[in-house]
């Protein structure tokens, strides 16, 4: 009898398990691997992201006048794209369909001249609800990720006409206006060197600027073991913006500092830290450039933490 009862539980849990794996499929034909509507909610059901990418098309990327023999840092940038891509489909897949309210979207400072970069970036911008949401787009997201983001570096590499990144004026125009949505948890990932420059965009009030350059950093003497006193007594740093941005997560990759000043990547983390600070922003990170593969750790902690 014993034998008879331990064969029936076996069969039993079976048929769940069978069951179990037939809804999962039926979900994952309707669209993509979410959550079914029928589960209970948890936490991460309200994370909608809108996660926004600002590059950097300045001559840091130019293979040219940076090679890098590991990789070429524009090629580094577009395997940083393509996890965050990656993750943020990742972090859509948890999310039941009636709740999908998603957005992941590409910007410069400024915009490039080249018309076909211009419209690169268009396909890259998407918005994912309810009402819109499929297998097809999904696909689409992945695709266009993969590919575009290497497409448009190319472009402007092959353009040979490095304008700069306006990352302050950005910040100053446009950063509230194209990044931070009320219902949305609002994440901007800027991939820079970590120098800011355009010709356009010089602007400097007492020891503050607009822009940050190895030079300045050198004519205001902050390559020596002093620097951190300096930077703090003399009041050093990226022209404040009065506005409040606690609800702007960012996180800062490729930050590739000039070797010929060992304090250099510290300055250049104390005027990026001291300028979130003053915008009040709650949380960011900033990063010295790598291996993609050595970044997708931070990519994926930082945007499904």
């Amino acid at each position: 009898m014993k034998n008879i009862n331990r064969i029936q539980r076996i069969v039993l849990i079976a048929c769940v398990l069978i069951l179990g794996l037939a809804c999962k499929t039926d979900v994952k034909e309707k669209g993509i691997d979410l959550v079914s509507d029928d589960l209970p909610l948890v936490a991460n059901d309200l994370n909608n992201l809108n996660v926004s990418i600002l590059l950097d098309l300045s001559d840091r990327i130019s293979p040219t006048k940076y090679p890098n023999e590991a990789m070429e840092f524009y090629k580094r940038d577009a395997g940083y794209i393509k996890t965050i891509s990656a993750v943020f489909l990742e972090n859509l897949s948890t999310k039941k369909m009636r709740q999908a309210n998603e957005k992941i979207e590409l910007y410069f400072e400024p915009s490039p001249s080249n018309s076909d970069i211009n419209n690169l970036s268009k396909k890259l911008k998407f918005k994912i609800t309810k009402d819109n949401i499929s297998k097809e787009i999904i696909d689409e997201i992945e695709k266009s990720y993969s590919t575009y983001p290497s497409e448009i570096y190319e472009l402007a590499i092959a353009d040979n006409s490095y304008v700069g990144s306006d990352t302050w004026r950005f910040f100053k125009n446009k950063v509230q206006d194209y990044c931070i949505n009320e219902d949305q948890r609002n994440i901007l990932i800027i991939l820079t060197d970590g120098y800011i420059y355009h010709e356009d965009s010089r602007l400097k009030e007492g020891n503050r600027s607009s822009y940050l350059i190895p030079q300045e950093i050198r004519k205001n003497k902050l390559n020596a073991s002093s620097w951190k006193e300096n930077f703090e007594n003399k009041d050093f740093g990226f022209l404040n913006i009065d506005v409040d941005l606690s609800n702007l997560e960012i996180l800062v990759l490729g930050i590739n500092p000039d070797s010929k000043n060992v304090y250099e990547e510290d300055v250049i983390y104390e005027y990026w830290s001291k300028w979130f600070k003053e915008m009040r922003i709650k949380r960011f990170a900033i990063k010295q450039t790598d291996l993609p593969s050595n970044m997708d750790k931070i990519i994926r902690e930082f945007i499904l933490d």
